[in-house]
């Protein structure tokens, strides 16, 4: 039996679809972190603003690795890309290149962006260590902390802030967010790009998708594979799968009143949300108003990636427009 290829998935707009699909393949394992991927696949044309992003995210993949172009036309700076056409299924062009990889047959990808920090630091601020007074900056793109209030008593405490998105596996493909948090008590949050559009006819596979981030979240990963799997037109596979949903606690693990919005809270948009497995006229359900960013402050990490994914795609773009950048912003290294 041959061992699955690591894959990391950047989905680009309107292939959630065909995404769902490829993850479904025995021979495909996507993998969380691009840091356990030898192959990168681009699915879909990636927006402007997201392109250096994804530079960022393909240095980071360790040797011996290659990128699969799915749809889409491959960087100026992408040598000996692999390319599939929208209509290909990119599975035997992956076990292909994922054995030569392994064989020494096929280079592995150089970087494509230069070996210099991201952000200019060296020699700015009192002694030119990159930050004000003695502390922040960007050193090597990345924010150092700086003391600030806490919001829960007026401490002053080291805040750090960070970009995470828009290829973070825990949101939705698209979403990007700056955070500052104070340990792990989010302070603040802003919208830097909004979700993507899941593309016409993705409903099912959308809400499929949304169920199985949040079994990964509360760490029901066999439950969630089999969520992200299921045949969304099989109503006996799907009514099973609620019934196991259901069975598992995982409804009773979400806080209850948490990120409540127009009556509802993330435990009951899940329960709505696993009811309309495999029902494609329930595309999504009345918007909630409101804005996500106004939800999340005073949460730890992990209750904050539940709020964000209760949500059904159409509602979280009403709740997720792009804001306004601050001049002062600087963005950090994003996934």
């Amino acid at each position: 039996m041959r061992a699955p290829i690591p894959v990391f998935v950047a989905t680009g707009r309107g292939w959630l679809g065909p995404c769902r699909k490829l993850a479904a393949s025995a021979d495909i394992a996507v993998v969380a972190n691009i840091r356990q991927a030898a192959i990168l696949i681009v699915a879909g044309e990636p927006r402007d603003e997201d392109r250096d992003a994804l530079r960022r995210l393909h240095d980071q993949m360790p040797h011996p690795r290659a990128t699969a172009w799915w749809g889409t036309r491959p960087f100026a700076e992408a040598d000996s890309a692999l390319e599939v056409s929208a209509t290909d299924d990119p599975g035997p062009l992956l076990r292909r290149a994922f054995a030569a990889l392994l064989a020494r047959v096929r280079e592995s990808e150089p970087d494509w962006l230069p070996d210099d920090p991201p952000n200019p630091w060296r020699g700015e601020g009192d002694h030119g260590q990159g930050g004000k007074g003695m502390m922040g900056g960007t050193p090597y793109g990345r924010p150092m902390a700086m003391t600030a209030d806490d919001l829960r008593d007026g401490l002053a405490l080291d805040s750090f802030s960070f970009t995470v998105g828009p290829f973070y596996p825990s949101l939705p493909p698209g979403l990007a967010l700056e955070l500052v948090l104070q340990g792990d008590i989010i302070q603040s949050a802003r919208i830097v790009r909004p979700p993507l559009d899941p593309g016409k006819g993705a409903a099912d596979a959308c809400r499929s998708m949304i169920v199985g981030r949040m079994l990964h979240l509360l760490e029901l990963d066999a439950l969630a594979r089999r969520c992200e799997a299921v045949p969304v037109d099989d109503r006996d596979a799907v009514a099973a799968l609620r019934r196991r949903i259901g069975a598992s606690g995982a409804m009773r693990a979400i806080p209850d009143g948490l990120g409540r919005i127009a009556g509802a809270d993330a435990r009951t948009r899940f329960t709505r949300m696993v009811a309309a497995l495999g029902d494609a006229e329930a595309s999504s359900f009345a918007g909630p108003g409101g804005r996500l960013v106004d939800l999340l402050p005073g949460l730890e990490w992990s209750e904050a990636m539940l709020v964000i994914n209760s949500f059904s795609h159409r509602d979280l773009v009403a709740l997720a427009p792009r804001e306004v950048e601050p001049e002062e912003h600087r963005e950090g290294h994003g996934t």
